[in-house]
């Protein structure tokens, strides 16, 4: 899907049961344009991850989603209420965004006591938030006493105060260790059990593929990509890696491949030859290269990433290492 199929196309659900439909939605700050005419189209009950490359417009689209600035042009519905009138739908929203502010000398409780107040919240609601994000028996500590995964948590637990409907988290997983990071999928999982829509902004792309059910690419203020995770899946269709004993026959193994109508990616730097599997097998390849008299010493299947996957369609450099390429995604 390019940048300009991405529109309003028959079949797309219904506003009832999204819950965040944006028409046109675009951001101008001066004469820089840093949102443009996004269309969002979230489903209610979904977990939905969205990423982008730096300066991709994720965090001014999400400022403007919760009211905190205005959009230049367009409009759209949260949760049935209008983008224009942030008041009608914030008390249904619950949101993480950036490090939680809390005061350190305060226990995680009187924390939450303090925000319950100042959103006029019953107090009733903080053992329930506490209780679901893992976080009742270390209430009566100092916050300056956690670590950042209970700081993610409780942060997470103000989040759930108002009981929302559209829960947004910002890098949920940042920072925390393997075993932090499962239990938060758990957790961000367990609320869509329960109906909650969540919109998780996440630079990992293996994490949108481990807890997420719909997808948000955004590149250059402009939406690329926006659907289930499972259409994305479909494009990590895998190839076949061929290398000749001889890298000399490297030219001569491409012209047979071609010849028998396969599309064939050769790279003399490391001396294989990349074919797509579809329709094609390694034991195919195999009989072909013998027939033309080449013995081969590699034949292995690459399965493309979520990462790859998310390169083609945002156009980032992929002639980077790895930790170059996580980092670019934000």
């Amino acid at each position: 899907m390019t940048v300009t199929q991405v529109t309003r196309r028959t079949g797309e659900p219904p506003s009832s049961v999204l819950a965040v439909s944006t028409d046109g939605l675009t951001k101008r700050f001066g004469d820089r344009t840093v949102v443009d005419g996004v269309n969002l189209a979230i489903p209610r009950g979904s977990v939905c991850g969205f990423v982008g490359p730096n300066g991709a417009g994720k965090t001014t689209t999400i400022r403007m989603l919760l009211g905190l600035i205005r959009p230049s042009s367009g409009g759209g519905s949260i949760l049935g209420g209008s983008l224009t009138d942030p008041a009608s739908y914030l008390h249904k929203v619950g949101a993480l965004i950036e490090s939680p502010a809390f005061y350190p000398q305060l226990s995680g409780r009187d924390n939450l006591k303090a925000l319950a107040r100042l959103g006029r919240i019953p107090t009733s609601a903080i053992d329930p938030a506490l209780g679901r994000t893992g976080m009742t028996d270390r209430a009566g500590d100092k916050y300056r006493s956690y670590s950042l995964g209970m700081k993610q948590r409780l942060g997470i637990a103000a989040a759930l105060l108002p009981s929302p409907e559209l829960l947004i988290l910002d890098e949920p997983t940042n920072g925390l260790d393997p075993g932090g990071i499962v239990e938060m999928r758990g957790l961000i999982r367990s609320f869509a059990d329960d109906g909650i829509t969540v919109l998780v902004s996440s630079h990992l792309i293996s994490e949108i593929e481990q807890v997420c059910d719909h997808v948000v690419m955004i590149r250059g203020g402009r939406l690329v990509h926006q659907g289930p995770v499972a259409e994305l899946a479909a494009r990590q269709r895998p190839d076949i890696v061929v290398a000749p004993e001889h890298a000399t026959d490297l030219g001569q193994l491409a012209q047979i491949l071609e010849v028998a109508g396969l599309s064939v990616a050769a790279s003399p730097a490391d001396g294989t030859a990349t074919v797509p599997a579809s329709g094609v097998s390694a034991a195919d390849l195999n009989r072909l290269a013998m027939r033309g008299g080449i013995t081969l010493r590699q034949i292995s299947e690459r399965t493309h990433s979520l990462e790859d996957v998310f390169f083609q369609l945002t156009g980032t450099d992929t002639a980077m290492s790895p930790g170059q390429e996580m980092g670019a995604i934000r």
